[in-house]
Formats: C-alpha cells, sequence, structure tokens
C-alpha cells in the first residue's frame, strides 16, 4: 500500500434541521399544471418529498408554499402537484447570485419550443439541468430556466483574459519582491511554478499571471435547426476515462486533540475501511492516489485545506460532516466539477441544487416512504396491528407514512393501545387465525420489543379444543432492532420477524467475516460495536464510487443504472432529486429473521 499523507481533519456530526414527511391527506387540494401564470409554476411531488425541501429547492419559504396550497399544512400526497411561487433573483448563503426561473413542461413543449420561449440557447437549459433527458423531460416534470442570454447578434465586446508571460529572476530578487512587483499571491505563483517550493534563484524563468482586457468581435451564430436541438436530450454521452483516480478524504481525525471523542474514533474506522477498499481496487489494478485531510471544526482550517492542489485534481471528494463545511466543500466541487461524497448527515440541503453531490445517508423523509411501500407489499393480505407504545423512541414519523401508504390502498389495519396487565388479551382479541398476524409497536425502543415478545411467543404457541393451529405471527420493526440480536435473536426467529433499515452487515456471511478478518490483519483490532460499523461503511462507499470511477469514468453518474456494487452492509441506489440537483441514496433493505433460524437480506427496489 502506498503511504498515505494526513494533512488534517476534523467536525461534528450535525443532525440538525427538522423535516415534514410527506403523506396522504384527502381533503388536499390538487392543481391543474395547464393553469398557466407568469408568477408561479407547478411542481409534481415525489414519493419522500416534503414541503421544506421542496421549498428549500425553489428557494422560496415553507409559508409560500403553505400560502398557495391550502391543506398542505396537513401533508402533501406524491403524485399531487403544487403551487409554487417564482422566486426574485438572490444570493444563496454562499454567495453565489442565483437567478433562474423554473418552469412546468406542458403537452407538446420541446426543447426547442422552450429555447424561443424564453430567448435562452438550448445548450444552455441542458447545461443548467443536468439530469435532464428524454426520459425527465416530460409532462409535468419541472426544469430551470437560466437567464437569457444575447449571443445572436453581431456585435463587440470587451473581455478579461487571463494569460502567462515568462519572467526571468534577477539577482537578489525574492518572492515576496515578484509578487508584490506584479500584485499577485505567493500561493498563485507557487501554482504555477510548483519548483519554487525549493526555493528560488537568480536566472529561473517562471510563469507570471498577466490579466487584460480585449476586444473581441462578435459574428452573428447560426441557430440549429428543431431537430438539431431536440436531439440534446437523446446524444449520447462519451464516458470520460481516468488513468489515476484521485480521491481526498476530509474527516475530524483531530489529529492534533488528546481527548479524542467516541465519534473521532468511528471517523479514523471510516478511513482505514476506506483504505482497504484503496487496496483491493488497486489489486484489481486500479491506479488511485488518497490524499487525507484533518478538517478542525469550522472553516478555518477547511479554507487552507481547498487551496492545496491535490483538491482541484480531485475526482472525488469525500467527507465532511458539520453542515457548514460540507457547504463550502459542495461550493467548492460545484466551481471546479469534483464529485462529492457526504457520507454520514442525511440533514444536508446541497443535494438539492448541486448535481455533483452524492448523499449516501438516507433522509429520513425517503426512507419511511420506501419502508411504508415495502411493508405494504409484504403485508397487504395479512392482519395488521400497530401497538401503540408510548415512550421516548417512537417513531410518530414512520407510522404516519405506514397508516396513510395503507389508507391509499384501502389495506385495513387495528390499532391498540400496550397496557401491560391486559396486553396478551387485547392483543388475541384483535388477531385472526385464518391469516397471519403483523404486529409493530409504534416505539423502536428495545424496551418496547421486551413488553410486547413474551406474550406473543406464547399466542404463536397457543393451541385450543377448538382450534388445533395457533396463531400465525410476525414482528414488523425497525432498523435499531438490529442492535438488540444479543438480547432477542431468539425471539426474532420464534416470531418470523422483519425489520427495515438502510444497512445491514449479515455476520454469519462470509463476505462480512472476510472483512473482519482482513481489518483485524491491518490494524491489529476489532470494529467498534456500533450499528452501522464505520469500517464497513468506509469499504462500501470506496468500492462503489472508486469502481464506478473505474468503469465508467469521471462522469459514471450518465451510467448509474450498469453500476451493481454487492455491498457488505450498506446498499447503494442514488435517485436525483430533480433535473438540476444531486443524489440521494434511497436504498432499502428488508431483513427476515426466519424461523428456521436463517437471516436472508432483500433489496428493496
Amino acid at each position: 500500500m502506498n503511504k498515505i499523507c494526513i494533512y488534517a481533519l476534523a467536525l461534528f456530526f450535525c443532525l440538525s434541521g427538522a423535516t415534514v414527511y410527506s403523506q396522504t391527506n384527502e381533503q388536499q387540494i390538487v392543481f391543474s399544471p395547464n393553469e398557466q401564470r407568469d408568477d408561479i409554476f407547478y411542481h409534481t411531488i415525489e414519493r419522500g418529498q416534503t414541503v421544506y425541501a421542496i421549498a428549500t429547492m425553489y428557494g422560496v419559504s415553507v409559508e409560500d408554499i403553505y400560502r398557495l396550497n391550502p391543506g398542505s399544512e396537513d401533508g402533501i400526497k406524491a403524485g399531487a402537484t403544487l403551487r409554487v411561487p417564482q422566486k426574485e433573483s438572490a444570493i444563496t448563503p454562499s454567495g453565489k447570485i442565483d437567478n433562474y426561473m423554473y418552469h412546468t413542461i406542458q403537452p407538446r413543449e420541446t426543447l426547442y419550443s422552450l429555447s424561443i420561449k424564453y430567448d435562452v440557447p438550448a445548450r444552455d437549459i441542458v447545461a443548467a439541468n443536468p439530469g435532464l433527458s428524454t426520459s425527465t423531460f416530460t409532462i409535468g416534470k419541472t426544469i430551470r430556466i437560466p437567464p437569457t442570454r444575447i449571443e445572436n447578434l453581431p456585435g463587440k465586446e470587451t473581455q478579461t483574459v487571463q494569460k502567462r508571460m515568462e519572467y526571468t529572476v534577477q539577482k537578489r530578487e525574492t518572492m515576496y519582491r515578484i509578487c508584490r512587483k506584479f500584485n499577485i499571491s505567493t500561493v498563485e505563483l507557487i501554482r504555477l511554478n510548483p519548483e519554487l517550493k525549493n526555493g528560488i534563484k537568480a536566472g529561473m524563468v517562471i510563469q507570471i499571471p498577466v490579466t487584460s482586457e480585449e476586444t473581441i468581435v462578435r459574428e452573428a451564430v447560426r441557430q440549429p435547426e428543431e431537430h438539431e436541438v431536440n436531439a440534446l436530450l437523446s446524444a449520447p454521452k462519451d464516458i470520460q476515462h481516468v488513468r489515476r483516480i484521485q480521491v481526498a478524504l476530509l474527516l475530524p481525525f483531530m489529529a492534533h486533540d488528546t481527548t479524542r471523542t467516541a465519534a473521532t474514533a468511528r471517523f479514523v474506522e471510516y478511513y482505514e475501511g476506506l483504505l482497504l477498499a484503496v487496496d483491493s481496487m488497486r489489486t484489481m489494478g486500479t491506479n488511485i492516489e488518497l490524499s487525507v485531510y484533518d478538517t478542525g471544526t469550522g472553516t478555518r482550517k477547511l479554507k487552507d485545506i481547498l487551496r492545496e492542489q491535490a483538491l482541484t485534481d480531485a475526482n472525488l471528494i469525500i467527507g465532511a460532516v458539520q453542515n457548514d463545511q460540507i457547504g463550502m466543500i459542495a461550493d467548492f466541487t460545484q466551481k471546479h466539477g469534483i464529485k462529492y461524497v457526504i457520507p454520514f448527515t442525511s440533514k444536508n440541503d446541497d443535494v438539492l441544487s448541486n448535481a455533483l453531490v452524492f448523499q449516501v445517508n438516507t433522509p429520513h423523509s425517503y426512507l419511511y416512504s420506501k419502508a411504508a411501500q415495502a411493508g405494504c407489499d409484504l403485508f397487504a393480505e395479512h392482519n395488521i396491528i400497530l401497538v401503540r407504545v408510548k415512550d421516548n423512541e417512537e417513531k410518530p414519523d414512520f407510522i404516519k407514512a405506514f397508516k396513510a401508504e395503507m389508507q391509499q390502498r384501502n389495506i385495513p389495519f387495528r390499532e391498540i393501545d400496550y397496557n401491560g396487565e391486559t396486553f396478551a388479551q387485547d392483543i388475541e382479541a384483535v388477531m385472526t387465525r385464518d391469516k397471519r398476524n403483523v404486529v409493530m409497536p409504534t416505539s423502536a425502543s428495545l424496551e418496547a420489543v421486551n413488553k410486547i415478545k413474551t406474550p406473543l411467543r406464547m399466542l404463536s404457541e397457543l393451541k385450543t379444543e377448538t382450534d388445533t393451529v395457533p396463531y400465525l405471527i410476525n414482528l414488523f420493526g425497525y432498523p435499531e432492532w438490529q442492535t438488540y440480536a444479543r438480547d432477542c435473536l431468539e425471539d426474532f426467529y420464534a416470531l418470523d420477524t422483519y425489520i427495515y433499515s438502510n444497512f445491514y452487515a449479515d455476520n454469519l456471511s462470509p463476505e462480512v467475516h472476510g472483512f473482519y478478518a482482513a481489518y483485524k490483519h491491518w490494524y491489529s483490532k476489532t470494529l467498534i460495536n456500533t450499528f452501522p460499523k464505520y469500517g464497513i461503511l468506509g469499504f462500501d462507499t470506496g468500492m462503489f464510487f472508486l469502481g464506478a470511477i473505474k468503469a465508467y469514468g469521471a462522469n459514471f453518474e450518465e451510467n448509474l443504472d450498469k453500476i451493481h456494487y454487492k455491498s457488505i452492509q450498506t446498499g447503494f441506489d442514488f435517485h436525483r432529486v430533480n433535473n438540476w440537483g444531486g443524489f440521494i441514496n434511497t436504498n432499502l433493505f428488508i431483513v427476515h429473521y426466519k424461523n428456521d433460524f436463517t437471516v436472508t437480506r432483500a433489496e428493496v427496489r
């Protein structure tokens, strides 16, 4: 393994910001996109989207959405449309000018007709919407329109041009004097002349940046034909092959902090797992250069890190936990055209407007929506019973989503309140022997599982004189239940338990055993007892993205549907949030603890 240079890193877990769950609301008003107005457009709601996310992606407030869509305060329904106001040009928190307007595609509209309508070159529209293609340019979809750019009329214009000149270093000249002479920074001078890192000598010929203004004669541009414009949506995109994959990892190692936290240890483990992925890819002939940096807290150190040439040259940047750092890195990657992986937090808004962002941790609204859908697919013909267990680990947003999905599909379900003295009688009263009974507590806590598991096991074995067949029972539960295997594994098997989760590692599988052995061989220690395992998360993330770049180049996002990585713990199913935004991981596993004492993990697509 090549030597890895660690510069600096550090951040906190930041799970800030509340979201509103998208759910069915029978009283919701649905608007037709055919109603044309200049001051509004229409957004078709997708599964897992929240009012907050929709407002954020268009640069308006939640109150704007509520005002134009009475009833949306109580919930929104996938497939319905929302009125959204056209915003004024604004300065984003990062200082960028956001002067796009948005358009809902109407029947019979084409890329050519929109180019004419808004007097914007079609290529500019395509560039502003990286996700635009024949499959996404459809009625009801929203695209953003960049400002009008007049390029067809002949004329003259003055442009600022950056050039370089050669300069011979004179006797007794220092870098400081040369920088003052030409009004440039030492960082810029060394960037153009890396040899200056070893010192400056008289007679050296170096490059000096020079800015000048030039008058350019603009000739009339031929207008493309309609078929040429519309063909832009189906034009094949060549793979941008990468001979050496350059990766930068930015994490809070706190290298100079003597009081390391448990979170810091997890980030170190993530890095170690990523190193194993780098080594695995290298054994398969992949040329990889990995640079690792300690960001520190806040953004002061990060600003210096982002000036490093290794960051500018990177094909992939991974890391950051705090939203202020994530935002700064996202802006940097957008400016330089670099893919950016956010590995931990699920609560960040940059993915909504940056087409280069990949968010690994699934936002709860998407996770709950997909899990509710999967639960209904599995149990639609069963007797579903929700047990209201009140404690501090209740899952109201998921239960709300699950109930909304069942109501939308007309799937009957029952609800009871947990009462320790009467639970066995209460649950039996709503059970049936002619179909399976699916029981789900409203809390994910171990205490909630312990409260209901023994009575359910007794009922699953109960036979009477008139009923010789016991109740058929399944438990349905949460990702947190993976951490209870030591206490409840036998009960999970006995109750034929299903859980939904965006991560799962089968400790009995040869893949997991192999990873544990490799990790211990490399680092002479075992993985930290957390869920998910950060070392495996780093390995899975590295294998997916490095493999994607190796196979499909720097623009691998054009071939996401062809990338099939069999993960050890964390699956990847990236979904673009809109035509101009990035990707979120919507992968979901259904883990089944069968009563034959085996465990299966199935991906939900």
